[in-house]
């Protein structure tokens, strides 16, 4: 699913015209952004949880050349999801009935 999409989703769901939608999702993304940048994390409680871990110095290699390059300490965001949103993940699809002909 696109942005695009995802907005018009979000219209048909919440009855909003696309650009209350578009209005709704960037602040959602600011807001998610700016949170993490200032370090903390983002409990959507049955959702998810958005938070950035600190991943260590390490060594990798150039593919191209082969040869061996430091790769620098860094911050990456991370997305750990709910327990809701797993359960909706998994749940078994309904099996459309195939119509017998007599």
């Amino acid at each position: 699913m696109t942005k695009s999409q995802l907005i018009e989703k979000m219209a048909e769901i919440g009855g909003l015209t696309k650009k209350d939608a578009e209005n709704a999702l960037s602040s959602l993304l600011q807001a998610v952004q700016e949170s993490l940048a200032a370090g903390e994390n983002v409990v959507l409680v049955g959702f998810g949880t958005f938070e950035v871990h600190d991943r260590k110095a390490r060594e990798g290699h150039n593919p191209r050349t082969g040869e061996k390059v430091q790769i620098p300490a860094c911050k990456v965001p991370v997305f750990r999801a709910g327990k809701l949103l797993k359960e909706a993940v998994n749940k078994p699809k309904k099996k459309k009935s195939a119509k017998k002909s007599s």
